[in-house]
């Protein structure tokens, strides 16, 4: 198993919490992990990002150019990743706040309601972590339970008010994913043709087993 994710929003959606929880959580859960955070002018109203690579083995390079899956928190990160998600890959966004048409046929996408459940539940901040629950559904990388558990260990004692509202958010999430997947384009519509890649991705040596999870510090670019 290896799996490579970039959580996408604006400064302030908690594209960069979500990652880090979801990193939080595979490492716990005994996997291989890399969780790099853009920093940088794009978090102030722009495209804020981070990518998670999780892996069975030993992660090669944490960088991402073609993830196998996007979550996608705003309009600019649909338009953004989608084009660059691999063949055969999986695009969550929210469609609270994204009226978008899915362009491709070779990827699953689904279309999850966070801002409105995010909103019944108290805090229209917790969609982030709405559409983590989605995406741990679709993909079943993690059981949910490791992801509340990394609520439980890593939540700030400031957010500790909002510890049970944010596991209700992962689960109603995961709950809806059966009616929130959309139909794929049809094959012989030209928006479907899948990107073209390009250049192949550069092959980097294995750094040995362990798990990066980088801390706030040096910026990097979007």
């Amino acid at each position: 198993m290896h799996q490579e994710i970039i959580i996408s929003g604006f400064g302030g959606q908690g594209a960069l919490f979500a990652g880090q929880l979801l990193a939080y959580a595979a490492v716990e859960a005994g996997k291989h992990v890399t969780w790099i955070p853009s920093y940088g002018p794009e978090m102030r109203g722009g495209t804020a990002h981070c990518t998670v690579v999780v892996s069975d083995e030993p992660i090669g390079s944490p960088l991402v150019r073609h993830p196998t899956s996007a979550i996608a928190l705003n309009l600019p990160s649909f338009e953004k990743y989608e084009a660059l998600i691999r063949p055969d890959g999986l695009l969550v966004y929210n469609r609270s706040l994204i009226a978008a048409t899915p362009g491709r046929a070779d990827i699953r996408y689904v279309a999850v309601p966070a801002n409105v459940i995010a909103e019944e539940l108290g805090n229209v901040r917790q969609a982030n972590v709405v559409l983590l629950g989605a995406y741990l559904a679709v993909t079943g990388l993690l059981p949910l339970k490791s992801v509340e558990t990394a609520l439980d260990n890593h939540l700030s004692e400031r957010q500790r008010s909002f510890l049970a509202s944010n596991k209700e958010a992962l689960r109603r999430g995961a709950a809806g994913v059966a009616m929130w997947e959309q139909e794929p384009m049809a094959p012989n519509d030209p928006r479907s043709a899948p990107a073209d890649f390009g250049l192949h991705d550069i092959a980097f040596k294995a750094r040995g087993a362990g798990s990066t999870i980088r801390q706030p510090g040096t910026q990097q670019g979007g």
